[in-house]
């Protein structure tokens, strides 16, 4: 009887055991799909640059500015060997100028994978291959080889059993939607239907996103009088401002969801309704010529801080309101080696060193780009600028700028050492801090630029310069959390919900079957 007593025990022991270790798992395993499936804000990064930072100084500054996932616009060694071990999720591409002999060769295109997927992955955790960029309106002429160049870059993967871990796609320019407003009438350039029809069959098959290229200012730029710049700009409209799809009677508060939205329409026209959009590029630059007046620094941080909010905002569009777009930003530094027009080389939101071209105001993001310390920047003079431009912008700071100069007087705390940089420095912060931060006061004509580092030595306090307790910044963190922070909190309590609700019927058949256990 003692026996038998036992095995039931132990039969119901393991019950319990399997049964919900099973629901954990699963639970866990849901967990991590929502987790995963949150939408983000991604960076792209070009090579362009005079004075780009050495791979793993970049790898560092990007983990020091919480960045999650770049975009490359190709698969340099040297990058993919220094993210290793980082987490931070990377889009690699295939250039187009080699678009030719991956199309052509399934021998190249598994040699391509192997040289710079498998080579690296899962230290570098790889998501993406983007083959070619904008190939249908920027070389048409190799648009029979796009699909070959998929396919055989997918094969590759299957090979190499990392298809289900790695996506391929090709981003697109928005030009190839016709009639983009309204949102419900637009369709795909039907000259290219040759290759988008098998493209989105091939992506809904895979799992894989339509990559767009979405650019609301350049939208703006061509339909001035037309498309108000607040649209663009994501602020806040009156009802009276919002664009109204006539068809749809849809409302659209900015111009980047219309844009997605007729992407979503515009595969719903070829029958193509399970795959999403990612929008590999979206931006706005900081500076233009005299053609691009509306290329500023405040337009710049203004759209990017709310492209930001609303990604996390996680609203999706209004035609499809569960599904937020994640997005990259083009980009993270300025292409100083980019040629005309001005406002290529000046997309960035840093400078190829690492300093900010301007700040984004994301403080309620959270840990989100670390360098958004709105509350601590300062101005100071650029490095190597010549001594007459810095006499003449500190002689405008201290005379009709009426910045505070009386610290850089002789004798006074910052008067040493003694040299046009460092009063001009001075002067710049002074005046920096009393024009609010405001965007454009940290300019100087090019000799001044804003850093998040305290210039401030010995009894040289500069302006803007703040003591903040440890506890009161443990405070700000704590209460600074993002949108993507609390989703994750959520997902985490309705897990232990569901495991708890799973687990409670176990319990209460134990404790049914406790009578029938102890009448052996």
């Amino acid at each position: 009887m003692g026996n038998s007593k036992l095995k039931v025990l132990i039969i119901t022991t393991i019950f319990f055991v399997f049964f919900t270790s099973s629901q954990a798992k699963s639970i866990i395993k849901q967990q991590k799909e929502t987790v995963n499936n949150e939408p983000f804000v991604g960076f792209n990064i070009g090579t362009d640059v005079s004075s780009l930072l050495s791979a793993t100084e970049l790898a560092s500054f990007l983990q020091s500015q919480k960045i999650t996932h770049i975009r490359l616009y190709d698969a340099d060694p040297e990058i993919l060997k220094a993210l290793a071990k980082t987490k931070i999720r990377v889009i690699i591409s295939v250039p187009n100028n080699q678009l030719l002999a991956i199309g052509s060769s399934n021998a190249t295109a598994a040699s391509w994978i192997g040289r710079n997927v498998v080579a690296y992955y899962p230290e570098t955790l790889i998501t993406a291959v983007a083959v070619g960029d904008e190939v249908l309106t920027t070389i048409p002429s190799s648009s029979p080889l796009l699909m070959p160049a998929i396919e055989s870059l997918y094969g590759a993967l299957v090979a190499a059993n990392l298809h289900n871990q790695i996506k391929i796609s090709t981003p697109h320019a928005a030009s190839i939607i016709l009639d983009p407003f309204p949102p419900s009438q637009s369709f795909f350039n039907q000259s290219w239907s040759s290759v988008m029809l098998p493209l989105l069959q091939f992506l809904s098959k895979t799992g894989s996103p339509l990559m767009m290229n979405l650019y609301p200012y350049y939208v703006f730029m061509q339909n001035k009088g037309v498309v108000p710049l607040d649209n663009s700009l994501f602020k806040p409209l009156t009802p009276s401002k919002e664009m109204v799809d006539p068809n749809t009677l849809l409302h659209y508060t900015n111009v980047l969801d219309a844009m997605i939205d007729a992407a979503y329409f515009s595969m719903k026209n070829l029958n193509i309704t399970d795959v999403e959009v990612l929008v590999t590029e979206t931006g706005w630059p900081t500076k233009g010529d005299a053609k691009e007046p509306y290329a500023t620094i405040d337009n710049a941080d203004t759209y990017n801080s709310n492209l930001i909010k609303h990604v996390f905002d996680r609203n999706g569009t209004p035609l499809h309101p569960e599904v937020t777009s994640s997005v990259y930003i083009y980009e993270m530094f300025n292409e100083d080696l980019r040629s005309s027009p001005v406002s290529e080389a000046n997309w960035g939101l840093f400078y190829g060193n690492s300093t900010p071209v301007y700040l984004l105001h994301v403080s309620e993001m959270g840990t989100f780009l670390a360098n958004d310390t709105t509350n601590q920047t300062y101005c100071i003079a650029v490095d190597g600028v010549d001594s007459k431009t810095l006499q003449a912008a500190l002689d405008w700071a201290c005379g009709p700028g009426r910045a505070n100069c009386s610290e850089i007087q002789p004798g006074e705390n910052c008067y040493q050492p003694n040299n046009v940089k460092n009063h001009a420095s001075y002067a710049f912060d002074s005046y920096y801090q009393k024009e609010g931060k405001a965007s454009g006061s940290c300019d100087f004509k090019g000799a001044g630029m804003i850093t998040t580092t305290d210039p401030s030595r010995g009894s040289c306090i500069f302006p803007g310069s703040k003591k903040i307790s440890n506890k009161t910044r443990t405070v700000v963190n704590t209460t600074a959390s993002s949108g993507a922070a609390d989703s994750l909190r959520s997902s985490r309590l309705n897990a232990r919900k569901k495991f708890l609700d799973a687990l409670l019927p176990v319990i209460f058949s134990l404790l049914l079957h406790i009578p029938f256990i102890m009448s052996f």
